[in-house]
């Protein structure tokens, strides 16, 4: 491929990195985009930092074999909080943007100053999640807290379209974060499977308002800041997305169609 064919990468571990391919396409509707989710192993949220971490490092280096990267967003919490540090460090040619939990704008939105979080297990237990905590409550007001929660089977509900278990579980993991902290007024979605089904967030103890804070919006506007310094030069318009997954394709054809109006033709990679 020539340089004016080279594709912004979308990684995910599912389909929840739609959620950012959709500003994305907003964002910069010259770029070609190429998503890739690694759906043989999700849930992501679940498994060990060192295994996910290898896996997206053999990831990428297969993917870079197979057709040229001038940008690399992680449209995933958990991929982030694991692995970009190491990829980074294995690719310092490609300029690669991350995606982490809304923390520092839900707590500059809050009125009561009681932030929830809801994110895999792995998100809330790496080093970098915690860093990120510790950073962004050091710089808000002394009686600013944040709660955090692990939806456990929720991402996995959202990949097989399971819409009973997915009401189900938002309706449970929010009401037990609300028992814990009834004041918490602002919500941060951190994982991108979780902005996928918002009117289940919202119906969800309807008699209490909540700020859903969804980071996509934030994740294209960094990827537009680095995107005029790769684009190639004169592209205008540089093709029909690219759909690939480890796994069975069916999962990522129905959210294409279902969130995006897409007929997505998804290539099946060897995981």
């Amino acid at each position: 491929m020539s340089g004016s064919d080279a594709a912004v990468g979308v990684f995910d571990s599912g389909v929840g990195g739609l959620s950012v391919w959709r500003a994305l396409r907003s964002a910069l509707p010259r770029a070609r985009l190429s998503y890739l989710a690694d759906n043989a192993w999700a849930p992501y949220g679940e498994r060990p930092a060192e295994a996910l971490r290898e896996r997206l490092l053999a990831l990428v280096r297969d993917w870079r074999e197979r057709e040229p990267l001038n940008l690399l967003v992680l449209a995933c919490n958990t991929a982030t909080a694991v692995g970009i540090d190491a990829l980074r460090a294995e690719h310092p040619d490609l300029p690669i943007v991350g995606i982490e939990p809304a923390i520092r704008p839900a707590l500059a939105a809050t009125r009561s100053g009681r932030v929830g979080v809801v994110a895999t297990r792995a998100t809330l237990m790496s080093a970098r999640y915690q860093a990120l905590r510790t950073a962004c409550l050091a710089n808000a007001p002394g009686d600013a807290s944040v709660h955090e929660r692990a939806a456990d089977g929720l991402a996995d509900a959202i990949e097989r379209g399971d819409e009973a278990a997915v009401q189900a579980l938002c309706r449970s993991h929010l009401e037990t974060l609300l028992d814990e902290a009834p004041a918490i007024d602002t919500l941060v979605l951190g994982c991108t499977h979780y902005p996928l089904v918002l009117d289940f967030w919202r119906a969800t103890r309807s008699g209490q308002m909540l700020t859903l804070i969804d980071p996509a919006e934030a994740v294209a506007r960094r990827a537009l800041s680095v995107w005029p310094g790769v684009a190639p030069s004169g592209v205008v318009s540089t093709g029909d997305p690219v759909w690939r997954c480890t796994g069975s394709p069916e999962a990522l054809i129905r959210a294409t169609r279902q969130w995006l109006g897409l007929a997505a033709e998804v290539q099946t990679l060897q995981s």
